[in-house]
């Protein structure tokens, strides 16, 4: 779910490892390349270059590239699929992320490259570079939509309890202007910085708050017991009361398996999640006594612990709302809840400090494919910034929920960062004398890249369906 300027383009998540690994690799784009002669292990190449970032603070940091706004729609998520296939589904994803990551190390030890980026220009020529580019410059739009829709949704919750109003009324209560506020006395000015000092703050404070998020909601869960049909304990859903919500149970009855046209959300929400990998490669470099394998292991538990905590916040959440769960499961919560208000607080002061924190990599590669032989201009640095957040803003306000802002960007950049991309780049990049283009390894790496297509192509075509028949509308989320 933030990104200062590590490698070239890091993704959308609350994250960040250290203002000192950026400040690094700012002025750092490759690591030497070598040409792997035949029986050697490519994993080999990235070992010459000692980081100094022990295996606990790795699994740390790369956890908080994992944890993003996607955690607060998963509920919803589990609400159109079930417990039990919820879970299927997500460990589904866990375990293709984390073989992604696999790939990722592969190349990665092959060529000697620290950026996903770079890794996109050897597999596919300058044009891999723009294309990757361009996909986690999607990404990280959409993570910044996501963290200003929270905003718009919560802020107002927050300003009205603090003045005892109803968050309806007045003017100067409406998310639309909230958020443009925020953006201008905010966001802006912290956007304008040419470095990013507080990075590595964001990141911990990211990650405490959504931990303290999930720690709420499990008490809520034990506290509310069955808020269905009890609007005092929750704030009630936009749609009409008397529009159904088909194919769900309205009841405090738990479903293991359920379908519906809401369940091809469910997916994509996971996969914009889950994503990481522009990340993998700073924290391998930075990783002590760094290897292939050590570094995957640091996936794994950073990808367990977060399957964990994903499951945890899903399950408790649809446990307390069932089928009624929106997409912004915060937004649920009680207006006067103490502890909630203690928590849309936490979460609005993360999300809002990470916004700049995810501009600034737009930027930076923006100005790299845009302007490559051009010195830093202040001018140029003000104007990519404030056109940036004029285009997010406009999306804010235009788009109804942010459960199509989890949709779109978990149909289209995530599967291609988690994916389509590594796949070509295993397929490009490592040589056929270490591994033959019919050999097992570059099969299941074929699977896989054909894999991310269909879930790009299944998932946005039942999105635009599911628009076009405006059953968006009929779910009220």
């Amino acid at each position: 779910m933030g990104q200062g300027q590590r490698s070239e383009l890091p993704s959308h998540h609350l994250l960040n490892f250290s203002a000192y690994s950026t400040c690094r690799q700012e002025h750092e784009g490759f690591l030497p390349s070598h040409s792997p002669s035949p029986g050697r292990k490519p994993a080999q190449f990235m070992d010459q270059f000692e980081g100094k970032t022990s295996f606990g603070m790795s699994v740390f940091n790369l956890s908080n590239a994992i944890m993003g706004s996607g955690i607060l729609g998963l509920a919803y998520a589990m609400a159109h699929t079930g417990i039990l296939l919820f879970l299927a589904l997500l460990l589904c994803i866990a375990l293709l992320s984390s073989y992604s990551i696999h790939l990722l190390l592969t190349c990665a030890g092959v060529v000697g490259i620290r950026a996903y980026e770079q890794l996109g220009q050897r597999a596919l020529g300058p044009a891999g570079k723009v294309v990757v580019a361009a996909v986690i410059c999607l990404h990280n739009v959409g993570a910044m939509s996501s963290y200003l829709f929270i905003i718009k949704s919560e802020l107002p919750l927050v300003i009205a309890t603090f003045l005892d109003m109803d968050p309806e009324g007045d003017w100067f209560l409406k998310g639309n202007l909230l958020i443009i506020i925020v953006s201008v006395l905010i966001i802006l000015p912290l956007a304008l910085m040419r470095h990013l000092g507080y990075l590595g703050y964001t990141s911990g404070l990211s990650l405490t708050c959504m931990l303290f998020f999930l720690i709420s909601v499990i008490y809520k869960k034990f506290q509310l017991g069955c808020t269905v049909g009890h609007n005092g304990t929750a704030v009630e859903s936009k749609s009409s009361p008397s529009l159904p919500i088909h194919g769900l149970n309205t009841s405090c009855e738990a479903q293991m398996f359920t379908a519906d046209s809401q369940m091809f959300y469910t997916v994509p929400i996971m996969a914009f999640a889950f994503v990481c990998h522009p990340e993998v490669l700073p924290i391998y470099t930075e990783l002590c006594r760094p290897s292939k394998r050590r570094m995957q292991a640091v996936a794994n538990v950073s990808i367990g612990a977060m399957f964990c905590m994903y499951g945890l916040t899903a399950t408790f959440g649809y446990l307390t709302f069932y089928s009624s769960v929106e997409a912004e499961m915060l937004h649920m919560y009680s207006q006067h809840d103490l502890l909630i208000l203690c928590v849309r607080l936490a979460v609005l002061l993360a999300v809002t400090l990470t916004v700049p924190v995810v501009l600034f990599p737009i930027r930076r590669a923006l100005q790299q494919l845009l302007f490559p032989s051009k010195a830093f201009s202040w001018p140029r640095h003000v104007a990519i910034a404030l056109i940036l957040l004029v285009l997010v803003n406009v999306l804010v306000i235009c788009v109804p929920t942010i459960r199509d802002i989890f949709g779109v960007i978990g149909s289209t950049s995530a599967p291609s960062l988690i994916f389509i991309l590594p796949s070509i780049f295993y397929l490009r990049i490592v040589p056929s004398e270490v591994e033959p283009l019919y050999s097992w390894p570059k099969i299941q790496a074929l699977c896989f890249g054909v894999l991310g297509v269909l879930f790009m192509a299944i998932s946005l075509g039942f999105m635009f369906a599911n628009w076009a028949t405006g059953q968006s509308h009929v779910s009220g989320h």
